[in-house]
């Protein structure tokens, strides 16, 4: 399974957030995306598709967060990376095969949530109140435009508004942190971008027969 690197080093990721040492949590954090972008390169050219390179563009920028958010005094250009991944990710949903799709209806409660975040950490984020307001639009919007291409990629929308929900409680929320918060954000967070991921693959995979007729360019989607 192309996957399986991937899979391996977030099962030991999650181990050593427990266990420690920190070199090796930072070391291991590091090495996530970059996984996971190959086991993404290696499952379209297995399937017949061209690379997708703006799922490839949100997971490294993905990487950028993670590693930026891996450093004291770093938290805003974490927050700038992650934003730009959401950014790329809600132009892969709209870019995929099968044309633009509608959200479902169910997915006006990211307006709740969206409303809620704000009335609760609005308070305590201080100069950051509209960098983080931004963000959680945007994330709330990169989860809805994923609820329209399938159950798949609703769940991964879902955890990654779930991850990111609690990193900003335990961030700027006081006393909220809870003993397995960080499991928490990393387990919800590696399970959303491989869930995406395999959503985009599905997509591809599924168009890639009918990119190969004669005479019929790949289209601009599968790029």
């Amino acid at each position: 399974m192309t996957f399986t690197p991937y899979l391996v080093l977030c099962a030991a990721h999650l181990v050593l957030l427990e266990t420690g040492p920190d070199w090796a949590v930072t070391g291991s954090k590091a090495l996530l995306m970059p996984l996971l972008a190959l086991g993404v390169v290696l499952a379209a050219r297995s399937a017949g598709a061209r690379s997708p390179w703006l799922l490839l563009l949100a997971i490294a920028l993905s990487w950028a967060g993670d590693v930026a958010l891996s450093f004291p005094g770093m938290f805003v250009v974490g927050l700038g990376a992650f934003l730009l991944a959401h950014v790329a990710y809600i132009t892969v949903f709209l870019r995929m095969p099968g044309g633009r799709r509608r959200p479902p209806l169910w997915t006006l409660v990211y307006v709740a949530w969206f409303a809620g975040f704000l009335v609760l950490l609005g308070p305590h984020t201080g100069v950051l109140f509209v960098p983080v307001a931004v963000y959680g639009l945007v994330l709330g919007l990169m989860a809805a435009f994923a609820a329209s291409r399938g159950p798949l990629m609703a769940v991964g929308g879902a955890l990654f508004v779930t991850s990111d929900s609690v990193l900003g409680l335990g961030r700027f929320l006081p006393g909220y942190e809870f003993a397995l918060h960080d499991l928490t954000v990393m387990s919800t967070y590696l399970a959303a971008q491989l869930l995406i991921s395999l959503g985009v693959l599905a997509a591809l995979r599924a168009a890639a027969p009918t990119s190969r007729e004669p005479g019929r360019p790949v289209p601009a989607t599968a790029r």
